[in-house]
Formats: structure tokens, C-alpha cells, sequence
């Protein structure tokens, strides 16, 4: 814990974040994100959730351009929060909102002191970005990945294949992690051009450095095509759904050979 307080910087946020974002409330559900190889769980991803555990929507159509950096920063805040209250042992995985950081160094502070005051390690921490939302200035992503990466926290790009980042983004940062699409996942067992493209994600993904993750993992045969292919990392109602304010028991089943 006295690790992670180090890094909090005593110097003044950009003044566009603050404690609390009035109006809207929110908490966490939380989906395991497994290793088939080994049969364990990887990770956790926050996903956000009304008080009542309402879908996302419900609060993210209340995010605006004016109240976006303070709901990026609680969100983050939170979710660390959250993970401690129930006593997460594995790694957690919250999306963040590019657009929404001003800089990075000033920006991560509240996410400093909300890891330290719960004595959660940064290693465990792993900041994922969609693919599909288009980010005003992609170099100032890269400066923020490249941050993260300094103070030992994973970077994942989520959405691989379904928008604007994809490979120019590569080219420019190789993050930790590529989730790649839901869309290419689904069905992949019965479609040759879906097996060819992930194919050829995971070969790329292995060259760079990255490791592949599928999102959206809902049938034996999709799981075992992913397998066989190389793909470690899966994500999706096959092994469990998000649990609210709770981690989620994986369906033993999930592992079982057919």
C-alpha cells in the first residue's frame, strides 16, 4: 500500500474532475473474464449499473460533454472501491472514456488515491478503451496508455475489429490486451471468414507482444474454435453472466470437454 501512495502527485487537477458527478448514480456489476487453459479467473470487468442494478444505459445516457471527465473519474474510483468491498483477489478491468482526459498524469490522481486508500495494487488494475468510440486527438491516447503503463497499470483496447482505432492504433502503442469484437466471436464455429480474420488477429496479436482476448463467448463449439486457435483469455455468458455489487461463480460446466 505505501507502493502506491508514493505515486499520488501532490500538484493541482486540471479542475474538471470532481468528487461527485450530481444527478447521476451508479454502481457496479462485475463479469469474470477466465483463463480456459488453466480454468481459473483472470479478471473482473466493472461494468456500470443503475442503483438497482438498471442496464448501462440508463446512466451512461446521462453522461454529457460538460459532466464527462468527473463521471470518468467516480467511475474509476468506484469500481476500485467496489472490488475492494467484496474482496476481489483477481485483477479488475474498468472501461475508461478517452475523451474525458485532459492529461494524463492530473487525471489518474483520483484513481491513485482511491487504489491506495484500499490498498489495491495498480498491478492489478487493467484500463480498457473501446475501439468504436472515436477519440478526438488518437495520439493523446497513445500519451495516456504510455502513462498508464509508467505507473504499472494494463492498458486493453475492447471492441478489436468493430471501429475506429484498430490497427493505425497498434502502430502507434501495443497495449497489453486486445478484446477482440463481440461480432467477430459470435457463430465463429460455423463461418470460415470470421475464423480466417481472428486467425490472423491472434497471429498478429502474438507478434506484437499482445494477448488476444475473446469477448462474448456463448457456445461450446465458439470456445473451442477459439481454443484451438490459440486464444487463452475468454469473456461471455459461456462461463457467466455479471453479477451485481458481487464476482460472479463461473458454471463449472463452462470448462467441461466434449
Amino acid at each position: 500500500m505505501r507502493a502506491v501512495k508514493t505515486l499520488v502527485s501532490t500538484q493541482n487537477e486540471c479542475g474538471k474532475c470532481g468528487d461527485d458527478v450530481p444527478g447521476i448514480e451508479f454502481a457496479f456489476a462485475f463479469q469474470p473474464i477466465v483463463s480456459f487453459k488453466r480454468q481459473v479467473v483472470f479478471a473482473h470487468e466493472a461494468l456500470v449499473r443503475g442503483l438497482q442494478g438498471e442496464p448501462a444505459n440508463s446512466v451512461l445516457g446521462q453522461v454529457t460533454w460538460d459532466n464527462r471527465h468527473r463521471f470518468d473519474q467516480e467511475c474509476r474510483a468506484r469500481a476500485i472501491e467496489q472490488a475492494t468491498a467484496i474482496s476481489m483477489p483477481e485483477s479488475l478491468s474498468i472501461n475508461f472514456i478517452p475523451n474525458a482526459v485532459a492529461n494524463p498524469r492530473t487525471c489518474i490522481q483520483r484513481t491513485l488515491r482511491s487504489a491506495a486508500d484500499c490498498g489495491f495494487e495498480l498491478s492489478r488494475l487493467i484500463f480498457e478503451v473501446t475501439e468504436s468510440e472515436k477519440v478526438a486527438e488518437p495520439e493523446s491516447l497513445v500519451r495516456i496508455f504510455r502513462e498508464y503503463r509508467k505507473l504499472g497499470i494494463k492498458t486493453a483496447i475492447d471492441d478489436f475489429g468493430a471501429g475506429y482505432a484498430g490497427l493505425n492504433l497498434l502502430a502507434r502503442f501495443q497495449p497489453d490486451i486486445v478484446k477482440i469484437d463481440i461480432d467477430l466471436i459470435r457463430d465463429i464455429d460455423a463461418d470460415n471468414t470470421k475464423q480466417i480474420i481472428v486467425e490472423n488477429i491472434v497471429r498478429l496479436c502474438e507478434k506484437l507482444g499482445i494477448v488476444a482476448l475473446a469477448e462474448g463467448v456463448e457456445t461450446f463449439d465458439e470456445r473451442d474454435v477459439l481454443a484451438d486457435m490459440g486464444i487463452d483469455l475468454m469473456q461471455g455468458y459461456l462461463f457467466a453472466r455479471p453479477a451485481f455489487k458481487a464476482m460472479a461463480q463461473v458454471d463449472p460446466m463452462a470448462w467441461s470437454q466434449r
